[in-house]
């Protein structure tokens, strides 16, 4: 008992050491304008600066190499850098690739061309099925990102594509979706972390208009795609929701009006005080650790407003239409807009336990929380919402 006492005690300990050193870095002083635009209240230099050394790290990091000098997809940092970096491109002006996007893409491209020789991350027989199946998603998810800037998808992008339907489930409960890596870590490799790998492939499917294909095999997996994202929707936490609404942008039906209409009340809802989101109120999935890590949740400030979830939430609204003169949502952008470091980075925590934020590791979560920061705070500037309230419901009205 003195043990686990000494233990916890140590946990705390380092939790609100962790805590002092976020808050050391956290707050960057913002301001909108009178029109509501935040374009001038952070920095995307910063903020692409940081982006930049993040995923050239994990290029470098010993545990991320892979065979023939390709690199891991990390849904913590690579997923959210090719999602967040070409628009920060865009904002800042660069007429090209930065160094570690091309990296990033020519290490996916080489994956997907040698697809069948290529060894999964895990390959103990546990995990590796779920690991082959997971990256497939997750490189036609990039390359797919990517196809717009070309206005159509390239062959590889194509071929990546084939790969992941090949993998796709065809029979059983989860017919439609792929085996997805499961580690009880949330958000990202968690038992209902598959939902939201499927719902990012109806996003890249629909980004491609693949749903529109000439080709009935192509057809046909994402009509199983969308009927596995409807049949389970309302059995998902609200993070998983949030990607289905963010895919519905792009792949129109994946939702009703009423499950659309409820989903915006439900993130109104869940909205803090201070105008952010916490990353434990979109999952509230209880993770199967020590309940001393509870302990580290409570320390590392986990059920406080972070950069992460608040990214998520603030873009997936966005993208349904919601005005950034909605009050849900203009709060939502105001806490961004404030809470950018001086390195250029938005906070947040693991829910899975404390890491060590002097550590490479310990960034993980801060890099997934601006690549989402970004993309919320750009998509302020070029909304598609009609002028005050979402196409299809008012983010304003709270859960009955």
């Amino acid at each position: 008992m003195r043990r686990i006492l000494l233990y916890a005690g140590s946990i705390v300990a380092l939790g609100v050491a962790g805590a002092v050193l976020w808050a050391a870095f956290r707050v960057r002083a913002s301001a909108t304008h009178a029109d509501g635009s935040y374009r001038d209240a952070w920095s995307p230099v910063s903020a692409a600066s940081y982006l930049d050394y993040r995923e050239a790290w994990w290029q470098t990091w010993p545990p991320a190499k892979l065979q023939q000098g390709t690199v891991c997809i990390s849904c913590h940092t690579v997923v959210p850098y090719a999602f967040a970096r070409p628009e920060l491109r865009r904002r800042l002006g660069e007429t090209g690739l930065t160094p570690a996007e091309e990296k990033m893409l020519n290490s996916i491209e080489t994956r997907v061309k040698d697809w069948p020789q290529m060894t999964p991350y895990y390959t103990d027989a546990v995990h590796a099925a779920s690991s082959h199946s997971t990256e497939a998603v997750l490189n036609a998810v990039i390359l797919a990102a990517y196809s717009t800037e070309k206005n159509q998808p390239d062959p590889i992008t194509r071929r990546a594509f084939d790969n992941a339907w090949a993998l796709q489930q065809a029979t059983g409960e989860n017919a439609g979706a792929w085996q997805w890596q499961d580690f009880h870590e949330a958000p990202w490799e968690s038992s209902e972390s598959g939902y939201q790998g499927a719902a990012m492939m109806a996003l890249a499917a629909g980004t491609i208009s693949m749903q529109n294909s000439s080709d009935p095999a192509t057809r046909e997996h994402v009509a199983h795609l969308r009927d596995y994202l409807q049949r389970n929707y309302s059995a998902q936490p609200v993070m998983n929701q949030l990607y289905v609404l963010w895919a519905s942008e792009e792949m129109p039906g994946l939702l009703s009006d009423a499950q659309r209409k409820e989903l915006l009340r439900k993130i109104a809802g869940l909205q803090n005080s201070d105008g952010g989101w916490s990353l434990s109120s979109l999952d509230r999935r209880q993770n199967l650790k020590s309940e001393v890590l509870d302990l580290f949740k409570h320390a590392d400030r986990v059920d406080g407003s972070d950069g992460c979830a608040t990214g998520l939430a603030a873009f997936a609204l966005e993208k349904a239409g919601v005005s950034v003169r909605n009050p849900v949502l203009q709060r939502g952008l105001a806490w961004l807009s404030t809470h950018q470091s001086q390195q250029g980075s938005w906070w947040a925590a693991s829910m899975n336990g404390f890491r060590d934020p002097s550590t490479g590791m310990g960034h993980f979560m801060s890099d997934a929380a601006t690549g989402y920061a970004v993309m919320a705070l750009e998509g302020a500037e070029n909304p598609s919402a009609a002028p005050d309230s979402a196409r299809n419901g008012d983010a304003r009205a709270k859960p009955q």
